[in-house]
């Protein structure tokens, strides 16, 4: 299989359905449009073909992996045998949500410290000069590499209320397509350490991906100069301003105040995680119980027919996985395996990506080139619960905002998930 045009003709086919969703199709502009798509390509191409950027990906996941140890050491000190693989250590309670524990203390540690701040800023600001963005979409951006949708809104805090829609939907978009660094570990605890580079690739170009979806569907209105903000202010100077003042009764305590706190945070996403996965995991059986009878039914109703082979076994993947099978077939995988892609794809946009990410880890069917290209696919937020925590999280922030954030919910959503899926159209181009 020639995977070469097929994948080109992928990445165009996302730009049209992005440009098709375009509100304002004059207002696009191809300075920003085209910086962002090409950072996303360079960063993978980067991190897939050059020698030296698969070093420096190598390097990044190998720290990451000496991390997930050192939260093993953690879990193997409270769980004791059970956290053993042959004893049940590598199940989800186990294998996954103490390591979110762990990385939520080490980037409080970090953002104590005042570490994060500086990395944000400075990734901020690269995307504000190669983009052309404002700085509040870029800071926001740069942060969602880092943390998730709920807490990156914080770093730009001061200037949320005052930020016109597609700005805010700039924010929300980009959201939607990353993911936080504390949950990118459970993923590879999920999938095992060959994960690691891909994960991480997806978290880079998400960014920039992101606000390439966002800025050809939600362009900004002519009123609205590149990289600028009608504001008044300077966006980074206030936000690190209310950072200091915010962390300062923490700086006052110590280390470990700010660890305390964010193994408290990683609790909470934790066993929020843990609840969700159980009853969305829960509801999927049931829904292919229920879908497997009735299928079974119209297969032998039918006298075993032909026509109704596609029943007999019916279940929520693969009708999902049918609708979105072309859409994974352009992204560089074969049609024999497009069905399985596309219901972890469908799973990851319906329910969640974590449900996705435990479905994929625990099949062994699929080829390593496939499970990469759905790897890119997956990584992302972009889901329809992500949208009522938007509301709540950035809603509770900018209250004023919460009635525009509920109505771009659901285009928020889309250009997540056309964000995901090209990244993964640019890996299906550049994996061998």
């Amino acid at each position: 299989m020639n995977h070469f045009p097929i994948g080109i003709f992928g990445v165009l086919a996302i730009l049209a359905i992005a440009y098709a969703l375009s509100t304002n199709r004059r207002a696009i502009r191809l300075r920003v449009v085209g910086a962002a798509f090409g950072l996303q390509v360079v960063i993978a191409v980067l991190v897939l073909r050059t020698g030296w950027g698969q070093a420096v990906l190598h390097g990044m996941s190998s720290g990451v992996a000496a991390l997930l140890g050192y939260a093993g050491e953690g879990t193997s000190f409270l769980f004791g045998p059970l956290a053993k693989p042959e004893l049940g250590g590598t199940s989800f309670a186990i294998a996954a949500l103490p390591v979110i524990i762990f990385f939520a203390a080490l980037v409080s540690i970090l953002y104590h410290l005042g570490v994060m701040q500086f990395v944000v800023r400075w990734i901020g600001g690269g995307i504000e000069k190669v983009i052309g963005t404002s700085k509040v979409e870029s800071l926001c951006a740069a942060a969602n590499i880092f943390v998730g949708q709920s807490e990156s809104p914080l770093v730009i805090r001061p200037y949320l209320a005052r930020l016109t829609p597609s700005q805010l939907f700039a924010v929300m978009s980009v959201g939607m397509s990353g993911v936080a660094g504390t949950i990118l570990a459970a993923y590879a605890s999920l999938l095992g350490p060959a994960s690691l580079p891909y994960l991480l690739a997806a978290s880079f170009m998400a960014a920039p991906g992101g606000l390439l979806m966002a800025k050809i569907i939600m362009p900004d209105t002519p009123a609205v100069p590149e990289g600028e903000l009608p504001l008044g202010d300077d966006p980074e100077e206030e936000v690190i301003k209310v950072a200091e003042h915010d962390l300062e009764e923490e700086r006052a305590a110590n280390l470990i105040m700010a660890a305390a706190s964010g193994a408290s945070t990683g609790v909470k996403i934790a066993v929020a995680v843990g609840a969700m996965v159980l009853a969305f995991v829960a509801l999927v059986a049931l829904a292919n119980g229920l879908l497997g009878g009735a299928g079974n039914w119209v297969y032998y109703a039918s006298g075993n027919a032909e026509w109704a082979l596609w029943f007999k076994g019916l279940s929520f993947q693969k009708i999902i996985g049918t609708v979105f099978a072309p859409v994974m077939y352009l992204l560089g995988i074969s049609w024999r395996e497009a069905v399985q892609a596309g219901g972890l794809f469908g799973t990851k946009v319906v329910l969640n990506e974590f449900v996705a990410f435990i479905q994929l880890g625990n099949n062994p069917e699929l080829a390593p080139r496939t499970k990469a290209i759905i790897t890119f696919a997956l990584c992302g937020f972009a889901n329809f619960s992500s949208i009522a925590i938007q509301m709540a999280a950035t809603g509770s922030l900018a209250p004023n905002q919460r009635a525009m954030i509920a109505k771009l919910g659901v285009r928020a959503l889309i250009a997540g998930s056309l964000a995901n899926l090209m990244s993964a159209a640019l890996a299906g181009l550049l994996l061998p």
